[in-house]
């Protein structure tokens, strides 16, 4: 991928409460588009290894049962500075210091259940691109 592409995760407890829309729009209106998305119920083997990067830490389990409880919807998303342009658009990851208007700010419950996800860098988009999306380059 480019610098135009990223990975997006709207995680289970906004979808369990309904706000997969709203951060659709929210999306949609900050000038993305969509050009993969598919909703899938992770494994426990799927989570371990799509956060392999945080084993170890306090968190991993708590994470990972987390990211199991429930379905989730996977994106590829296209914008020019896509990684950088969403992590503005969904805030910090504790949406008490995530700025007015954010996703997180709207919909997070906490760190954790913070409504979404976001890749933090052009290769972590093309690696978790991939995780999900096998051969997504047919989706550029």
């Amino acid at each position: 991928m480019n610098g135009d592409f990223t990975f997006a995760i709207i995680k289970p407890n906004a979808v369990r409460t309904g706000k997969t829309g709203p951060i659709l729009a929210m999306i949609n209106e900050a000038g993305f588009e969509i050009v993969a998305m598919k909703m899938v119920k992770m494994t426990l083997p799927q989570a371990e290894t799509f956060y392999a990067v945080h084993k170890g830490k306090p968190f991993f389990e708590s994470l990972v049962e987390f990211m199991t409880s429930g379905p989730v919807f996977v994106m590829i998303l296209k914008h020019a500075n896509a990684v950088e342009e969403f992590r503005k658009l969904i805030g910090a990851t504790d949406p008490s210091k995530a700025e007015q208007g954010t996703i997180r700010k709207l919909f997070a419950v906490s760190v954790q259940m913070n409504a979404v996800h976001g890749s933090d860098s052009n290769e972590n988009a093309e690696r978790e691109a991939n995780f999900f999306f096998s051969g997504f380059e047919r989706f550029m």
